[in-house]
């Protein structure tokens, strides 16, 4: 199938910062960044939404400055979710095929996957995701692929992930105040993977970790398939209070130190390396000592890879995942991040960088590890436009290309009767226009 201009925008709603990438597809399956956006996030908490007119601004603030840098004007975005409400599950479901001498079609999976959707949650819960793993035809176990085969009873594993309908709904609100309408609602984790691992890492077995401002992300591949996701509510967020209780300065400076000199072991530091740090307004400057401040940052960051490598261990693959760590976000830029993480888990590590499926960028400063989830999140709603063009599929207003004026780029998107991921955001935008009314 010849791949489409279409342009789309992922919106990373972070904790400490509010990320707008616009994208398109490029040669070779690869994707374009054409610009990017970023503003400092007010009104967000652990990543969920703590203050709707805030994040409205820096929503805003961030989509402008996509648009200025792309020339593209932002109409439609690709959202991530993430926050300490996220759950996940496994579950088995079933079907029976009347005629079983057919082959198995699209359909039948479509079909199975809607099953899932109408699992009953504990109440305010809602499902975002469900993610086949491995089918059954007819007792033949261990199928990646059942489409084309005959057999008359399908089963499949599922990996189910789960949110708070009222943090849902916050986002839902803001994306709208700032005068834009979502596309798809993503897992942050899922998305920063899609981003930083490649298809071998997946296969062999890797557990990607996401350390953002307010949470740290995991999803764990082995033979292809999404085995477990967690979020865990602590981030880089902590750290720099952490530093602004020990060193006694502002939280602005505090941010600054972690970032330019901050190091996750105090051992790699020495003794006689000092910043000196401005006073408040009529004091003294203060002397920090570079180790002491690794001391600080060292210690909690422990403290987060524990509960990380917890999870691993939680998920039964701890043994299985030969690609091991893979360590993106805000949080895998401080120094000997790769290091700490070896020591405190035992498993190898590397540091993700954004640029597994990226052809072409305007800046290369775009590909950190920072805007990991931004990326994935345009991958996400390119792949999204890809699978429902081949389904024909109802089309909705996206971005318009500048450069193309009067041609507009086009997003579609998969109207379910069920309550499929579309279905589940139409509710929620009748929730809205009804609120309206």
């Amino acid at each position: 199938m010849e791949p489409t201009n279409d342009i789309i925008a992922g919106l990373d709603i972070g904790t400490t910062k509010i990320a707008c990438l616009v994208g398109r597809k490029a040669e070779h399956g690869k994707i374009e960044i054409l610009g990017i956006g970023k503003s400092e996030s007010i009104g967000v908490n652990r990543g969920v939404v703590a203050n709707i007119e805030k994040t409205v601004i820096s929503i805003m603030a961030a989509v402008k400055e996509a648009e200025l840098a792309s020339g593209v004007e932002i109409k439609v975005v690709n959202v991530g979710i993430a926050g300490q409400h996220i759950k996940s599950l496994q579950h088995r479901g079933m079907r029976t095929r009347r005629n079983f001498d057919d082959e198995i079609s699209q359909a039948d999976i479509n079909a199975l996957v809607e099953d899932m959707y109408k699992l009953v949650m504990l109440p305010g819960e809602e499902i975002i995701h469900v993610l086949p793993q491995e089918f059954t035809v007819d007792n033949e176990t261990g199928i990646k692929e059942p489409v084309g085969m005959c057999g008359s009873r399908l089963e499949a594993n599922f990996h189910i992930i789960t949110g708070q309908v009222t943090a849902i709904r916050n986002i839902y609100k803001c994306v709208r105040k700032a005068g834009l309408e979502i596309a798809t609602l993503t897992l942050e984790p899922l998305a920063s993977a899609e981003a930083v691992l490649s298809d071998e890492e997946k296969e062999a077995g890797v557990a990607l970790v996401d350390i953002g401002g307010g949470t740290t992300d995991i999803a764990i591949f082995q033979d292809g398939i999404i085995r477990h996701t967690a979020v865990i509510p602590f981030g880089g967020n902590v750290i720099t209070e952490d530093i602004k209780q020990g060193c006694t300065i502002v939280r602005n400076q505090a941010e600054l130190l972690k970032v330019k000199f901050g190091s996750a072991l105090a051992t790699e530091n020495k003794d006689n390396e000092i910043v000196c740090i401005p006073g408040l307004k009529g004091r003294d400057p203060k002397e920090i000592s570079l180790r002491n401040l690794a001391h600080i940052v060292q210690a909690r960051m422990e403290e987060i890879l524990e509960h990380v490598h917890y999870e691993i261990k939680n998920s039964g693959y701890e043994k299985q995942l030969i690609g091991g760590i893979v360590l993106t976000g805000g949080g895998a830029q401080l120094k000997h991040m790769k290091q700490l993480v070896e020591y405190v888990t035992g498993m190898d590590c590397r540091i993700g960088y954004p640029n597994e499926h990226v052809g072409k960028v305007a800046r290369e400063d775009m590909l950190v590890p920072a805007l990991s989830t931004g990326v994935g999140l345009v991958i996400y709603g390119l792949d999204k436009v890809q699978y429902n063009l081949a389904d024909n599929t109802v089309t909705a207003d996206v971005a318009t290309d500048e450069k193309v004026k009067g041609k507009k780029s086009t997003i579609k998107e998969k109207q379910r009767d069920n309550r499929g991921p579309a279905s589940f955001l139409a509710r929620i935008k009748e929730f809205f226009e009804a609120e309206e009314e």
